[in-house]
């Protein structure tokens, strides 16, 4: 968290989109940062229990693939509405899916049956896989760009993470003309604030 949160802050001055792919060493959960603390404790069994700096619901993070893609000010994206963007989004993952034969559609509207839990139900422009979500994501858009943090979950069956990623940058090259680079400009010291200012605090947690 405290990593896609520093690279929402740096993305103006590097002045193009990052795409992160990462993982989970435990299980865990993330929640909106408007949630409030005692209701996500009460949804879920999981610990530790983590605020996004991105809004949406808890999202339990077991074998999931998560990722995050941040924006600058003034790229296409970030002058895209709340919904546009979020349909790009999973539009995107939906192409990389194709590639892999998985057959995937974007939720027509809403299937809320547990308001606060993003995986129980579907929001309008969710990725749907034999008519159940699997894929979600949550935004934040401020001053310093648009960040985008996503989980597919669960993952499908006989596809492989490094596939996947793969296929999402193909897709993107396909769609936007995308020319992927290594990304070698992480902001290590920024990151380690964070962790210490906020993520790693039970009261930043805790705080509403």
């Amino acid at each position: 968290m405290a990593l896609d949160e520093a690279l929402l802050e740096r993305v103006a001055e590097l002045g193009q989109p990052v795409l992160r792919f990462y993982g989970w060493t435990e299980p865990a959960a993330t929640f909106g940062y408007f949630q409030k603390y005692a209701d996500v404790e009460l949804m879920t069994g999981l610990r530790p229990l983590l605020r996004r700096p991105t809004g949406g619901g808890l999202v339990p993070h077991k074998n999931d693939w998560t990722y995050s893609v941040a924006f600058p000010p003034g790229h296409e994206w970030y002058e895209l509405n709340a919904e546009a963007s979020y349909q790009r989004v999973h539009e995107w993952i939906r192409d990389a899916f194709a590639q892999l034969a998985l057959t995937t559609e974007l939720s027509p509207c809403c299937q809320k049956d547990m308001p606060g839990q993003c995986f129980i139900g579907a929001e309008k422009h969710d990725l749907l896989h034999g008519g159940k979500k699997i894929a979600g994501a949550a935004q934040r858009r401020n001053k310093h760009g648009l960040l985008i943090q996503g989980s597919v979950q669960p993952p499908p069956p006989n596809l492989s993470r490094t596939d996947w990623q793969a296929a999402m940058k193909e897709a993107a090259d396909k769609s936007w003309g995308v020319q992927w680079r290594e990304f070698s400009k992480s902001p290590t010291p920024r990151v380690a604030e964070l962790v210490q200012e906020k993520y790693a605090l039970d009261a930043y947690n805790r705080k509403r």
